[in-house]
């Protein structure tokens, strides 16, 4: 994952275009609305939940939640594409938002064009996990088993070409085994099978599994990083744990229509990166196996396009199409 300078907070804030640009003191004049194209109970959940109410203390301005799934997040992303651009439609998007740039082979809308990258909020990695009942206490065990028993065991995802689908897949791949894709509506649909054992093997977003990681609902055998989290020292990387060479990490994005005014970009970039950097929010991110981020705008910008041309190439190898 290439790593973007974080800003600090009170120095003047890039535009798209790169000029300093002032806030809008007349934004926001009503309730933000802020899309979330996923299925409740996803990671995305926790983190605009954080922002929102650092968006209410410093606009006085109710924030609005409004998970649209579906499409994998096409429809949700869409809605956000077609708002009207005066800041008060926002989303908060995954690494699915790159990947259906190759995926998907008509979009409604153009990710770079139709839509303004704010700011990266987070980074973290994916937590591999599987359910208690299933006799693999490592990623080694797991691969033994499934290797002595192909396609019996099977491995869940949020959806058809979804990270966490991709990520398992390249998982499979590089293991060398053979399991059954179940594809899920959703983080919050997957995760009871996987507690009662329906499902069996799931790799997804740390922010999204901590509270049933350490609730002992389910078990964490890897994280998808290149190197351990500092939180969790003990917990090995799946290239130590029996996979030479797989990384993989997830992200959450803040965007909004394109041609919303500078100035107001300005104030949302503003006041999501000053969200980002206080301590409670830094401390509940870290806790959940996050690295806060908050860069630029124009960084966030390029680091889209490089997250579609890595996940574009993960696709294309793996073959993975969708009906």
């Amino acid at each position: 994952m290439q790593k973007a300078s974080s800003i600090v907070v009170g120095l003047s804030l890039l535009a798209v275009c790169g000029a300093p640009q002032a806030a809008d003191p007349t934004f926001p004049t009503r309730p933000i609305r802020i899309i979330i194209p996923t299925a409740p109970g996803g990671g995305s959940d926790n983190i605009v939940r954080l922002l929102g109410q650092k968006y209410t203390q410093a606009w006085g301005q109710q924030v609005v939640v409004d998970n649209r799934a579906g499409a994998g997040m096409t429809i949700g992303i869409n809605i956000t594409a077609q708002a009207a651009p005066d800041g008060h439609t926002l989303a908060m998007v995954n690494p699915s938002h790159a990947i259906n740039a190759t995926l998907m082979s008509k979009l409604p809308y153009d990710p770079l064009r139709d839509l303004v990258s704010i700011t990266v909020a987070a980074t973290q990695p994916y937590a591999v996990t599987v359910t208690n009942s299933l006799p693999a206490k490592s990623v080694k065990e797991l691969i033994a088993l499934a290797k002595a028993k192909p396609r019996e065991l099977n491995f869940a995802s949020s959806g058809p070409g979804s990270a966490s689908h991709l990520a398992g897949e390249m998982f499979v791949s590089m293991a060398g085994i053979e399991m059954t894709h179940i594809p899920y509506k959703g983080t919050g649909t997957v995760i009871p099978d996987l507690i009662s054992g329906r499902a069996q093997f799931y790799i997804n977003p740390m922010l999204a599994m901590i509270a049933h990681i350490q609730a002992g609902r389910i078990r964490l055998l890897a994280v998808t990083s290149a190197k351990r989290v500092n939180t969790m020292p003990d917990v090995p990387t799946v290239a130590e744990a029996g996979v030479p060479g797989y990384e993989a990490t997830s992200w959450y994005m803040l965007i909004g229509p394109a041609k919303i005014p500078p100035a107001v970009l300005a104030q949302i970039h503003a006041e999501t990166v000053k969200a980002l950097k206080s301590a409670e929010i830094v401390e509940a991110l870290v806790k959940g196996g996050s690295e806060p981020l908050a860069n630029s705008q124009r960084e966030a910008a390029e680091f889209l396009k490089v997250e579609i041309a890595r996940w574009g190439k993960v696709i294309k190898q793996a073959k993975v199409k969708i009906e």
